[in-house]
C-alpha cells in the first residue's frame, strides 16, 4: 500500500484551517501531519516533519506567507509549497512563484478540487487558479514593453544601427561577417519587436534613441 501524502496546513483563521484539515484527512491517500497559524512555526515544523506538501496562506501575523514560502523552500526543498489564499492578485501570484511556491490556489476552491491539486503538486505539477492564469495570459499578450529597445539583443542593436546609417542588408552582413540571409532574419525580428513595417520606420525609431550602438 502506498504511503499517504503528508500535508502541513498553515493559516491564521482557525475555522477555515480546521475545515481544510478535515477535508484533506477525509481523503484516503492523505494525512495532515500538522497545522499552525504562524509562519515562523511553519518553518520549524517543516524542518522537523518534512511534509510532502505545505498549504500556506499569504496573510499571516509575523512572517507573511511569501517570506515563509521563501524560507521553507530554501530549507526544505523536498516540500512542495502551495499558496492557499483569498488574494486574487497577479502581483501576489508572481511574488509567490518567485518565492518558490509551486502553486497558487484561491480559497473558493472546493474540497475535492483542493485534494486533487495537492496530489498533482506532489507529482511535480504547477497550479495557478484559472481566473488568475487567464488574467496573466491577457496581460502578457496585451502589454507592450515601455522601451522596445530593451527587447533587442546586442546583435539586433548593431543591425539597427546599420539600418539607421542607410546600409543595405549586404553591407551590414559584410560589416558583421554574417550571411545576408541571417541579416534578413534579424531585420524581420527587429521589425516585429519595434512594431515597425519598414527600414525607414526602423531608422526613424533608432534616430529617436541616441546612443543605440553603445548599449
Amino acid at each position: 500500500m502506498n504511503e499517504k501524502l503528508r500535508v502541513l496546513v498553515v493559516d491564521d483563521h482557525p475555522l477555515f484551517r480546521q475545515g481544510v484539515v478535515s477535508s484533506l484527512n477525509a481523503e484516503p491517500d492523505m494525512a495532515v501531519i500538522g497545522e499552525t497559524a504562524s509562519g515562523e512555526q511553519a518553518l520549524a515544523m517543516a524542518q522537523d516533519m518534512l511534509p510532502d506538501v505545505m498549504l500556506l496562506d499569504i496573510s499571516l501575523p509575523g512572517w507573511d506567507g511569501l517570506m515563509t514560502a521563501e524560507k521553507v523552500t530554501a530549507a526544505c526543498p523536498a516540500t512542495v509549497v502551495l499558496m492557499l489564499t483569498m488574494w486574487d492578485d497577479k502581483d501576489k501570484l508572481l511574488a509567490a512563484l518567485k518565492a518558490g511556491a509551486r502553486g497558487y490556489v484561491l480559497k473558493g476552491t472546493s474540497a475535492s478540487e483542493l485534494a486533487q491539486i495537492v496530489r498533482n503538486a506532489a507529482n511535480g505539477e504547477v497550479y495557478v487558479s484559472p481566473s488568475l492564469a487567464a488574467d496573466m495570459l491577457v496581460s502578457l499578450t496585451s502589454e507592450k514593453p515601455s522601451d522596445p529597445l530593451q527587447e533587442l539583443t546586442v546583435r539586433e542593436r548593431q543591425i539597427l544601427t546599420g539600418i539607421s546609417a542607410g546600409q543595405t542588408n549586404r553591407e551590414i552582413a559584410e560589416t558583421l561577417f554574417l550571411s545576408e540571409k541571417t541579416i534578413k532574419h534579424y531585420v524581420s525580428n527587429i521589425f516585429q519587436k519595434l512594431q515597425v513595417r519598414s527600414r525607414v520606420e526602423a531608422a526613424l525609431f533608432a534616430a529617436q534613441h541616441k546612443g543605440l550602438g553603445n548599449r
